[in-house]
């Protein structure tokens, strides 16, 4: 009788041990399993990105919404799976104000007439605006918002060998040391852990190798969202250039540089008389005068609307001179065989 207790509990011990070993082999005696370095590398350039991706988005949202409640009450929306509301630009809110104000002060006045034009350009860009919020929210913020939510929350799942081996398997193989089967029952469910583990390390090794990919993604969104960028600057630019010069073009308008104003009624002063109408003076046929010419540094491109005009581009200098007959806002402008008119709100007179 005592030895065949001897002999179990001799035979419970060598599976116990045989247990125990493997076991350790398979844990490594840690309390996490060891990634290879290749693999801790492809985590630490993932959270990389992640980071930098988070922190660029963030900052793209604030750039395209700078008020924070409008944030706020958008991000509402999203979470509640409601569509956002359309929202008037500021632009669009300040041409519809001068347009109002057009209106009472009396838009045939030289200020409401102003306005009305002025008041359409802020509609055209607060149009442009939007065209251009739409378009970076649609080719770069989604993009990045859903790596962040997608992709980089499978990678975040780090297979971990603590939430899947068998937690009490010391406890049962001491309690039941004398059945083998429990034994084996540890084995497999440690088999059964590891094979889930690699599983998923294998699955997270791929997306994490899938990081150069979603570089390559972004880069092409980054692209379209410089496009988007330029394309909306260039129409803002055009809208200006377009509002210049109808207000430029006004006989009764309000020079825009008081400067360039002031020297072009001093050249008018200097021997010249306003005589001539404007319709009849022939560019060609005008000759700068001896005395009474400057010079001066364009300040924005300015294409010529006819052969009268002069094109400028933005700090050019040129040769300037005012000649009878000529409206206040212009004068007559040289630069090498080229001449023309051209607005004296574009001009910054230097000598």
């Amino acid at each position: 009788m005592d030895f065949n207790v001897k002999r179990l509990a001799t035979g419970a011990g060598l599976l116990f041990t045989r247990a125990v070993q493997f076991t350790g082999e398979k844990l490594g005696q840690v309390e996490k399993t060891e990634l290879d370095a290749h693999y801790e590398n492809l985590m630490i350039r993932a959270d990389c990105t992640k980071n930098w991706t988070e922190k660029i988005y963030r900052q793209t949202v604030v750039l395209l919404q700078p008020n924070p409640s409008a944030r706020i009450e958008e991000f509402l929306y999203e979470k509640l799976d409601r569509e956002v509301p359309s929202r008037v630009t500021n632009g669009e809110l300040l041409g519809h104000y001068m347009q109002d104000a057009a209106n009472e002060f009396g838009p045939d006045t030289p200020y409401g007439s102003s306005l009305i034009k002025v008041g359409e350009c802020e509609r055209r860009l607060g149009a442009s605006e939007r065209e251009f919020l739409h378009t970076s929210a649609i080719s770069f913020l989604t993009p990045l918002r859903n790596f962040l939510e997608g992709d980089w929350r499978t990678i975040s799942v780090v297979p971990d060998f603590q939430e899947t081996r068998p937690r009490n398997y010391v406890l049962s193989a001491s309690a039941s040391a004398l059945w083998s089967e429990e034994v084996e029952k540890a084995e497999h469910e440690l088999r059964v852990a590891q094979t889930e583990f690699d599983r998923q390390a294998e699955v997270t090794r791929l997306l994490l190798e899938s990081i150069s990919s979603t570089h390559m993604n972004h880069l092409r969104c980054l692209h379209e969202f410089v496009e988007a960028q330029a394309t909306y600057y260039k129409q803002c630019h055009v809208h200006m250039q377009e509002v210049q010069k109808e207000l430029g073009r006004r006989p009764d308008a309000f020079p825009l540089n008081s400067t360039a104003s002031m020297a072009s009624a001093d050249l008018t002063s200097e021997g010249f008389s306003s005589t001539v109408e404007t319709d009849t003076l022939k560019i060609e046929e005008v000759q700068a005068p001896a005395a009474g010419t400057r010079t001066a540094k364009v300040l924005y491109d300015y294409d010529a609307a006819d052969s009268s005009e002069l094109c400028l581009k933005a700090d050019e200098i040129i040769t300037v001179y005012a000649v009878p007959g000529m409206d206040s806002d212009w004068l007559v402008g040289e630069k090498g065989c080229q001449k023309g008119k051209v607005p004296v709100t574009y001009l910054e007179l230097l000598s």
